[in-house]
């Protein structure tokens, strides 16, 4: 690791995250015309961002910058894998994969942490057990919007509220459990195929995660908290639904069992991915 992820790392770990993520949400909710169109603007221009594939192209349409960051795209600018595969849920690199262990340890750039502590949990240690995990994360260019790798019905929601460090390489390799101490939303699935989960991760200067059923979900305190959803709820998705979006870049996490095939074996980390090309077949 070098001086500057040092410097980045002990930056971030003195920052009052909480609050920063906060003000720059209100920032990003400012529906000044002037103000939002300039951010909107230099956004677009500092990171690259690709505007044939966007649904609406006039900046003017989006009424605050968080709007355009949440933008859709174009219908079919994302076809799905189709049925049997396991589609990618987001647009973003791929920043680990692997085999859940025997004693379900998980790993990310280097740090090894358990599946309980990620999920905050080890009520599914034994459901994902000899499983596998896929990490995805999303860079402030990329689609944000998150989709449902495959049919499922949503059986239970979990929010973790943590310290909110920057999903970037210089903490991924220097803050042990990186993933485990980041605010994150987890959702809980049951598929054709069996169980499923997604992990959205939060990172600093994240708004807040919001999910298509449930609205807006972080923050809401600094405790533990649990949504069951019963056979009344009928959260049935399709795969290629919109299941949530990220106010902000940051992460998510596909963890599957081991009675399904899997991640394909030729995808590798550092490997750019996007919305709904084949992680895998069942």
């Amino acid at each position: 690791m070098n001086l500057t992820q040092n410097v980045n790392t002990l930056i971030q770990q003195i920052l009052p995250a909480h609050p920063l993520s906060r003000l720059a949400g209100k920032l990003a909710l400012c529906e000044n015309q002037q103000i939002k169109n300039f951010l909107i603007q230099k956004f677009i221009k500092h990171f690259n961002v690709s505007m044939d594939e966007v649904s609406v192209v006039s900046l003017d349409a989006y009424p605050h910058f968080n709007a355009f960051f949440t933008r859709a795209l174009k219908q079919g600018a994302r076809p799905m894998a189709g049925e049997g595969h396991i589609a990618s849920p987001a647009d973003g690199t791929i920043f680990g994969l692997g085999e859940l262990s025997s004693n379900a340890r998980l790993e990310a750039k280097g740090h090894k942490f358990s599946l309980a502590e990620l999920l905050g949990t080890e009520q599914y240690d034994q459901t994902y057990k000899d499983g596998e995990f896929l990490t995805i994360y999303l860079s402030p260019r990329d689609y944000h919007r998150v989709h449902c790798p495959m049919k499922g019905e949503l059986k239970q929601m979990t929010f973790i509220p943590g310290r909110l460090f920057s999903v970037n390489e210089s903490t991924t390799t220097s803050i042990p459990a990186v993933f485990a101490r980041n605010e994150r939303v987890i959702l809980h699935f049951k598929g054709e195929h069996g169980p499923f989960s997604m992990v959205l991760v939060g990172a600093m200067l994240v708004a807040s995660i919001e999910t298509t059923f449930a609205g807006v979900i972080t923050p809401v305190g600094q405790s533990i908290s649990h949504w069951n959803y019963h056979k009344g709820a009928h959260l049935k998705f399709e795969q290629g639904d919109e299941v949530g979006r990220f106010q902000y870049g940051s992460t998510v996490i596909t963890i599957l069992p081991s009675n399904t095939q899997g991640f394909a074996k030729n995808l590798k980390s550092e490997q750019s991915i996007r919305t709904g090309e084949t992680l895998g077949q069942f």
